[in-house]
């Protein structure tokens, strides 16, 4: 008996090992409701410039544009995204079926030194990411950040090598990988918000995909709490303005009635830093992280980030 077109899910995925487990991890899913899988890989403009800081090459889109041009073009069902990677707002065509419940959200210090701690001195921290550097750079201004691009695997063997003496990460990949033995300290959400998404898996797809087929996906892989959460970080994030090249951050959280979320931005330089934290039932989610947003955008956000845009625009 030949295969029903509508049970095959063609899914696109990145290369890394970390992004196939996350694939895999949904593929395991979707078989288990008894679907057939078939992965695709795809290698996006993140993997391929490795030498440039994210901020340098256009971080919109930099690790999902290829992927999407393959959901755009019907050679696969669903594209799964690590969340946080996954631009605020996404082409018309485009939308968001699913998020997968979420793993914990800290940043970690990783290092070969099962005794290291942020607080010692004259130390360089690598790291891909503008906020985690510009929080660094508030918490633990004497410490030397450093840029770290590339794969889980990459930069550990660039750790191991001598280039840092720790570097940081989400709590999620690290685990995913299995290393977990090399986590140091995890680092507090109060002080070190994640951005937006961290911790969660995205299932992306185009809007013509058939709707029972969409509607098959999501009551496999969507994750209510998590996808009300991350509802009101991804409006906050849209409504900022700001990718991953920006030092904003949010973490949204289901209290029983109510959906509360904290979030900012940090200056580059760590030395101004605006937060607020706001509640609401659940189905105002999206509407929750737009007027955190226009907050924080009121208290000076909007000076932030127009003096972030001019340095870079002059480089």
């Amino acid at each position: 008996m030949s295969e029903q077109p509508g049970n095959i899910i063609r899914i696109a995925t990145r290369g890394s090992r970390l992004a196939l487990w996350q694939t895999h991890h949904v593929a395991e899913k979707l078989r288990a409701a008894n679907f057939t899988v078939e992965i695709e890989i795809i290698q996006t403009k993140g993997d391929l410039v490795l030498d440039r800081s994210l901020d340098k090459i256009g971080a919109k889109g930099v690790f999902t544009e290829e992927l999407e041009e393959s959901l755009r073009n019907g050679v696969v069902d669903i594209a799964v995204h690590s969340a946080k990677d996954l631009q605020s707002t996404l082409p018309d065509d485009l939308e968001i079926l699913a998020f997968m419940e979420r793993e914990k959200v800290n940043d970690v210090v990783i290092s070969f030194d099962s005794t290291f701690t942020l607080d010692r001195e004259q130390i360089v921290v690598g790291t891909s990411s503008t906020r985690r550097r510009a929080l660094l750079k508030r918490y633990y201004p004497e410490i030397i950040t450093a840029e770290c691009r590339g794969n889980l695997q990459t930069r550990l063997q660039k750790l191991k090598d001598g280039q840092y003496d720790a570097i940081l990460l989400a709590y999620a990949g690290v685990f995913r990988m299995q290393y977990s033995h090399l986590i140091t300290e995890i680092l507090p959400e109060d002080k070190f918000v994640p951005a937006a998404g961290q911790g969660s898996i995205a299932i992306e797809c185009a809007k013509n995909l058939p709707l029972a087929k969409k509607l098959a996906l999501r009551n496999c892989l969507d994750h209510e709490v998590t996808h009300i959460c991350l509802t009101a970080e991804r409006a906050f994030l849209r409504t900022m303005e700001g990718g991953c090249s920006i030092p904003s951050f949010a973490l949204a959280t289901l209290h029983g009635a109510h959906v509360e979320i904290t979030g900012g931005i940090v200056s580059l330089d760590g030395q101004q830093m605006i937060t607020d934290t706001l509640q609401a039932a659940p189905h105002e989610a999206d509407a929750l992280g737009v007027r955190l947003a226009e907050n924080i955008l009121a208290m000076g956000g909007d000076q932030i980030l127009n003096f972030i845009k001019a340095e870079r625009s002059s480089i």
